[in-house]
């Protein structure tokens, strides 16, 4: 059973040169966005092309795979030949301003309407003020102006007449009209008479003149009470007349405006209310010193209130807030929505077609849109131009692009984002009003009808999570696009890598990159996806190297980046982050922690673990070690890690196959009789996984068989019940940091790690371990089974249990069963004593 090491040629697999039939990566055409994606990619042609409810979409897959920069260039593709969107405007309701009306458009119309209806006002400015300064409408004004006044003083005219036949004078006062009686056939002709000249009269004659007056003072009061009636009608005309004018005026100047939208029935039917407010409003254009401007001229508050001319700018009610309007200018979209060169230009669209948006921030009020306020006169106040859009609105008719983490994180989002899905329409809502904590009169802007796709961006723990937690998440995210973790490493997948690193240099202006260079970084994604066989689709790691490549190659004033290049950029992102791992492997060397690479010791192995630190992760060894003894009743192997609450659940549930491992090799036909611990000397920390359950086991067999462990070997791998040993991750890790020790201690020959077997093909070392193993100083074993593992850390047969039910003579097994049988024995006797003793007593 002996196990051969692995030759050097399979700890690493260098990539093939022979099929790249170019010098440079600046000769390779651009890689489409989701090559090597193939369940992705119809997920996505699914996802876009059906157009029926709840068909949205979630991306899930390992962080850094490129999941938006190949979603968003996919989109491109399709949303430039979709047809772009209605645009959508808010605009004053005059029978009820705090309920704006949201008008649909043509699309790219919302500037038109915003410009005609700025160029009526500045029109109208100019125009009602001429009108009413004309000669027309002034020689029109003044006939009705002179018919009042001639009414007027040909009713007292008629009762002055009547007055003075009867020696009674009209007057006007700054009271009003009066009635007084004057001279008549002396010197003082038409002279009221004096309070005492009255007096003197005859007694008739006072009598008469009291019965002329009180007379006249009915008729005075009638005409009085006309006047009213007579003052109403004449406005009545003036108004007429303004309205008239106003008419035609408006007429004139929406005429164009309201040809422009009469295919589009919302437009066409706020413009006729429009025309209508104007001529009711037509006083707001008049010259100041006019006397419609004299007059207290009301419109309409942004809350409803009625608020003076002065005091909000009266135009603003024939304002058009453009919510989502189209520019129509194309641009081509960047792959990556984290480049220089934005994605979309402001409105969203891309050439024209559907809008593609990426909310990196999905609050509430940046997905629904918010009604923001103003301060006047110390207090708060809005109108429909003060509404915003929010990032739904801007996506609407096309996709938009959510970060489902980001999401989950704000308050009330979530919630938000389902109810207009479900509702499929927009509404406003602040966070007050979201929940319930307000009750303030604010505006109610219509809602907009929803029509988009959602693209969710996670990873695969959040979306099954939200799958199981959230009932409403299967019925609105009913498309799945699973990115791969790796994709095979074959000649063909290779060149396509090539074209990927091309195009990542000709977006980011970096230098090409020679054939090395390519197969290099190759090598280096199949390191990362710790498989020799594959390649690993987190694109955002290589494209980082792939920078720092470029810059050590500008530094070194190269025209090209090569293998060098890349080995440079390696060991210089392992610089910056490897302080943790030279101060462990300090601590080791300097024995502060304890790890022997050399002689042999009974009961105590070097197992490998991973410590993951941020970006960087390396392997340590850590002693293990074992004890045993007779046990009494069955066989129990004591976690110390679990005990102490260091163990996870992982750790715990290998130690425990361990137990099914010696109960079933070892004297299968008698009660086991052994206790046992084990723990990792000198963790201070949680310690969880299995892969080092082949190593506690090698360490139980030596302290039961009393054989030595050679020191120079440390071991990997967990292990099952039937003795076979299963693969684990890390590999590569783990195989360098035990490297990195025995390599500062000195190499000897004799040392090495056992992996299994099954983790041959994950094998990406780094050259100075296949060095070493090429001069014969290093070694991995591949091992499949336990008994494999024991005859190369003991140094002796394992032992096979022969015809006669006995392990070969001599053997580890052997050794070990003997042990336990001794064990066996001196339970019974133990036990019989006790049984002797209670008897005497």
């Amino acid at each position: 059973m002996a196990v051969d090491p692995i030759p050097a040629e399979l700890l690493y697999r260098a990539c093939d040169l022979s099929p790249f039939e170019f010098k440079t990566t600046a000769e390779l055409e651009d890689l489409p966005g989701l090559a090597g994606q193939e369940r992705v990619l119809e997920a996505l042609r699914f996802g876009t092309a059906i157009r029926r409810h709840g068909y949205n979409l979630f991306v899930l897959g390992p962080e850094g795979a490129g999941k938006h920069e190949a979603v968003t260039s996919f989109l491109a593709d399709v949303a430039v030949r979709e047809r772009a969107p209605s645009d959508w405007v808010y605009v004053m309701r005059f029978a009820a301003p705090n309920r704006p009306i949201v008008l649909e458009l043509a699309a790219g119309s919302a500037a038109a309407l915003k410009e005609g209806m700025a160029r009526l006002i500045d029109d109208l400015k100019v125009t009602v003020p001429g009108a009413l300064e004309s000669e027309e409408y002034q020689n029109r004004r003044q006939t009705i102006d002179e018919e009042y006044r001639e009414r007027q003083e040909q009713a007292f005219e008629g009762l002055r007449t009547r007055a003075e036949g009867q020696s009674v004078a009209l007057l006007r006062t700054p009271a009003g009209f009066g009635l007084a009686p004057v001279h008549h056939g002396d010197d003082h002709q038409g002279e009221v008479l004096k309070p005492e000249e009255f007096n003197a009269l005859p007694e008739a004659e006072r009598k008469r003149i009291e019965g002329v007056v009180q007379g006249l003072q009915k008729e005075l009061a009638d005409t009085l009470e006309h006047m009213p009636a007579w003052e109403k009608e004449h406005r009545e005309r003036l108004r007429l007349l303004n309205r008239e004018v106003a008419e035609r005026l408006v007429e004139r100047a929406m005429r164009e405006l309201r040809q422009r939208f009469e295919t589009m029935p919302a437009a066409r039917d706020w413009l006729a209310s429009v025309a209508t407010d104007l001529v009711d409003n037509a006083g707001i254009f008049a010259v100041v010193g006019d006397v419609e401007q004299q007059q207290a001229v009301m419109v309409q508050g942004p809350m409803g209130q009625p608020v003076p001319l002065g005091a909000i700018n009266p135009f603003r009610r024939y304002e058009i807030n453009v919510i989502v309007g189209t520019n129509g200018v194309p641009k081509k979209p960047a792959a990556s929505p984290w480049k220089a060169e934005p994605l979309i230009d402001a409105s969203g669209y891309i050439g024209g077609g559907a809008p593609i948006i990426y909310e990196d921030h999905p609050t509430l009020q940046n997905l629904v849109g918010r009604v923001e306020h103003i301060p006047q006169m110390g207090a708060l106040i809005t109108d429909f131009t003060l509404i915003k859009a929010g990032s739904l609105h801007r996506a609407n008719g096309g996709y938009l692009l959510v970060d489902a983490l980001k999401l989950l994180r704000e308050p009330l989002a979530w919630e938000a984002l389902k109810r207009a899905l479900r509702r499929r329409k927009i509404v406003i809502e602040s966070p007050g009003e979201f929940m319930s904590l307000v009750s303030t009169v604010t505006l109610e802007p219509d809602p907009i009808p929803l029509d988009l796709k959602v693209i969710l961006f996670g990873d695969r723990y959040l979306y099954y999570m939200l799958s199981n937690a959230d009932p409403e998440f299967g019925e609105l995210f009913k498309v799945a696009a699973d990115f791969e973790d790796v994709v095979d490493r074959e000649s063909e997948n290779d060149l396509l890598y090539a074209r990927f690193l091309a195009g990542l240099c000709r977006r980011e202006d970096l230098l090409p990159l020679d054939r090395t260079g390519v197969a290099r970084l190759v090598e280096r994604a199949s390191r990362l996806a710790e498989d020799a066989e594959k390649l690993s689709t987190a694109v955002r790691p290589i494209e980082d190297l792939l920078r720092e490549a470029d810059f050590i190659a500008r530094t070194k004033e190269a025209s090209l980046i090569t293998a060098f290049h890349v080995d440079a950029a390696i060991d210089a992102q392992i610089g910056r982050a490897d302080r943790m791992r030279e101060q462990s492997l300090e601590m080791i060397t300097r024995d502060i922690i304890m790890i022997d690479t050399e002689g042999e010791k009974v009961g105590q192995v070097n197992g490998l673990s991973i410590l993951s630190m941020g970006a960087i992760s390396f392997g340590r060894p850590s002693r293990i070690t074992a004890r045993v003894r007779m046990g009494l009743g069955s066989a129990r192997v004591l976690d110390i890690e679990r005990e102490v609450d260091l163990g996870g659940p992982i750790h715990s549930k290998g130690v425990l196959i361990l137990s099914g491992y010696l109960s079933a090799t070892f004297l299968p036909e008698i009660p086991f009789s052994m206790s046992a611990s084990l723990v990792f000397e000198q963790s201070y920390g949680g310690v969880d996984g299995d892969s080092a359950s082949s190593a506690e086991l090698y360490a139980l067999i030596s302290a039961l068989a009393e054989v030595p462990i050679a020191q120079g070997f440390a071991v990997t791998g967990s292990v099952n019940q039937l003795g076979e040993v299963q693969a684990i991750g890390g590999v590569n890790d783990k195989i360098e940091g035990f490297f990195d020790i025995c390599m500062r201690r000195g190499l000897t020959g004799d040392q090495g790690v056992l992996i299994p077997a099954a983790n041959v093909k994950h094998l990406m070392l780094r050259q100075d371990v296949v060095d070493a193993v090429e001069r014969g100083m290093f070694a991995v074993y591949p091992v499949e089974t336990i008994e494999g593992g024991v005859e190369l850390l003991m140094d002796m047969p394992a032992g096979t249990r022969g015809a006669d039910g006995k392990f070969t003579p001599g053997s580890v097994y052997a050794k070990a069963e003997a042990r336990l049988a001794a064990f066996a024995d001196n339970q019974r006797r133990y036990a019989q004593q006790r049984i002797d003793d209670s008897g005497k007593r």
